[in-house]
């Protein structure tokens, strides 16, 4: 129903675009060639995105095995699933696959999963992927992948087996490789024209996002370490408006949240707290558990919480991690604030219907004030209630 707002006959037919089918390749710089077409520009905005990274673990090229970009062609349920990679499509995949019902097995080079996110938040999420019967395999060093055989008539799918170092075999009928994805900048004729750009971290682009061919534009995975739907839209916006109307547009001013769609969310916006330590920026937490919010409660949805982050002696949000039934929707009252300056105080005065999940977000607003209440004050206040 809605991979239609992405088609390219909506784009032809509705929106009168003119769209070309095709490998385009930079013929000069201001010409791209699509099919033996060369087509003229005055502004190109490149947004080619990006393609999934896959690891060189020995065999893994000669078995068949998926990634983000083919796994939804499968059309029967794999009873046995195998996710190489603990980041965001790696869990969200896992724990879908699991609930359809296969038995799925995460590995991870590291002790934890969603090692970018907060610690408590990320343990909150792999809680309940345990509750769902996954099996988790950390620490782990890849040795090879080999197939277990030929698929015989009838089987959907060939078998393969991964090994560890430590020597433990695991078999799948289907291994998922998630191990991130990279900018998509090969083929296309950029060092011709003058666009700078790595293999890794794709097209080089000012905070107008310029690239070093200053009529040539660059938007969405290829272009940032942001590699989000919502992201690319904003850039893109930002590129229309510095392209064709003159516009200083910066990307350095956009605060985007992100979230990972597992059950509970797990969303974020800003700097966590391991960037404020490593910056070393003065800061205080405030964190609300939604076993203690009554909407939470009556749900029965109480893992999780509300985690703000402040300038310290002041309510400047800094970040917040929301971890929680919908913390993809709660976290946009805190883009809102940081977009808009607003403090943390003032979030305490925002009325929100009771009983909603949401009102975890006014309550860390009451606990910031409450900090504000020093001895000093405590002291002028219980004389002037004297006094009266």
């Amino acid at each position: 129903h809605i991979s239609k707002h992405d088609a390219a006959e909506r784009f032809a037919d509705e929106m009168g675009i003119d769209v070309f089918l095709g490998r385009a390749v930079f013929s000069g710089s201001n010409s791209v060639e699509v099919n033996g077409k060369t087509l003229q520009f005055n502004k190109c905005c490149i947004a080619t995105g990006g393609t999934p990274a896959v690891p060189s673990i020995p065999g893994l090229s000669d078995v068949p095995f998926y990634t983000n970009m083919n796994l939804f062609n499968l059309t029967e349920l794999p009873p046995r699933i195998g996710v190489v990679g603990t980041g965001v499509i790696g869990v969200e995949m896992a724990q879908a696959f699991q609930r359809f019902g296969s038995q799925v097995t995460l590995f991870s080079r590291s002790d934890r999963l969603l090692p970018k996110e907060d610690a408590e938040a990320a343990a909150v999420v792999q809680t309940s992927l345990e509750k769902d019967g996954l099996t988790f395999v950390t620490g782990s060093t890849y040795k090879s992948v080999r197939a277990s055989g030929t698929k015989s008539e009838g089987q959907t799918y060939a078998p393969v087996t991964l090994l560890l170092e430590d020597g433990r075999e695991y078999e799948f009928d289907v291994l998922l490789v998630a191990t991130g994805r990279k900018p998509n900048v090969r083929g296309m004729g950029l060092e011709t024209v003058g666009v700078d750009f790595h293999p890794g971290r794709g097209i080089t682009v000012d905070d107008n996002l310029r690239t070093t061919a200053k009529h040539i534009f660059a938007v969405g995975d290829v272009a940032t370490k942001y590699q989000f739907t919502h992201t690319a839209d904003f850039m893109a916006r930002m590129v229309v408006r510095n392209a064709l109307f003159f516009g200083h547009a910066k990307f350095s001013e956009l605060i985007i949240p992100w979230c990972t769609y597992t059950d509970p969310e797990l969303a974020h916006v800003g700097l966590y707290e391991g960037d404020l330590t490593e910056r070393k920026i003065p800061f205080q937490s405030f964190t609300r558990y939604f076993k203690d919010v009554d909407r939470s409660i009556v749900d029965e949805k109480t893992e999780g919480f509300v985690r703000v982050h402040v300038r310290k002696g002041s309510d400047q949000i800094l970040g917040a991690t929301i971890v929680g039934a919908n913390a993809g929707d709660m976290i946009s009252e805190i883009t809102l604030a940081m977009q808009s300056g607003t403090g943390l105080s003032k979030l305490a005065n925002v009325i929100h219907p009771y009983p909603t999940a949401a009102e975890a977000v006014r309550q860390i607003g009451d606990q910031y004030n409450k900090t504000r209440m020093t001895p000093t004050v405590r002291k002028l206040l219980r004389g002037l209630v004297s006094i009266q």
